[in-house]
């Protein structure tokens, strides 16, 4: 199964399709890397704390960082997937009119929510760059650098469901 059935988006007929693709895949990558990520690291602090005796503080901060760049990173990907940000209910059950309005709704939306994430997020990054996180080696604004990529991804994504309509699935297709 190739990425866009996976992802349900038309295939790549310009540049701008054939990027977002790749931002799509490598957000997911990125997301999977930090889910395995949160798991050693909270396998160490677990064998440290009970087998060692010797809990190190850093596992902590760096394990919510690891959860925050997966949950913002995979809710972007749901975005451009039409899995996240959307009245699924309302629009299956909608007359196309209705449905195709009720589509760019939820996208204005989950663009006004990605775009808001982004731009406070880049501010909570910038003004909390000089200072240390506890426990951690780097500084309190890395926490925030999910929250603004994956909010800035959910915006682009929902801008391009405006543009590119999902692909109609065929019930008896395979998957």
């Amino acid at each position: 199964m190739s990425v866009n059935q996976q992802t349900e988006v038309a295939p790549a007929t310009t540049g701008l399709s054939a990027v977002l693709d790749l931002l799509d895949r490598a957000a997911l990558a990125i997301a999977c890397v930090g889910l395995v990520g949160m798991a050693i690291v909270q396998g160490w602090q677990v064998f440290a704390r009970y087998v060692l005796n010797d809990s190190p503080s850093w596992t902590e901060p760096l394990a919510l960082l690891f959860m925050s760049t997966t949950m913002m990173l995979g809710a972007a990907c749901g975005v451009r997937a039409h899995r996240h940000f959307g009245f699924f209910i309302l629009v299956e059950t909608a007359k196309p009119v209705v449905r195709r309005v009720l589509l760019a709704v939820t996208s204005l939306i989950a663009t006004a929510i990605g775009l808001m994430m982004a731009i406070w997020g880049a501010k909570m990054v910038s003004d909390s760059w000089d200072f240390p996180i506890a426990g951690a080696p780097f500084p309190q604004g890395v926490a925030y650098l999910p929250l603004t990529l994956g909010g800035l991804l959910i915006a682009i994504f929902a801008v391009e469901k405006l543009f590119v309509p999902p692909r109609q699935q065929d019930p008896a297709a395979p998957e």
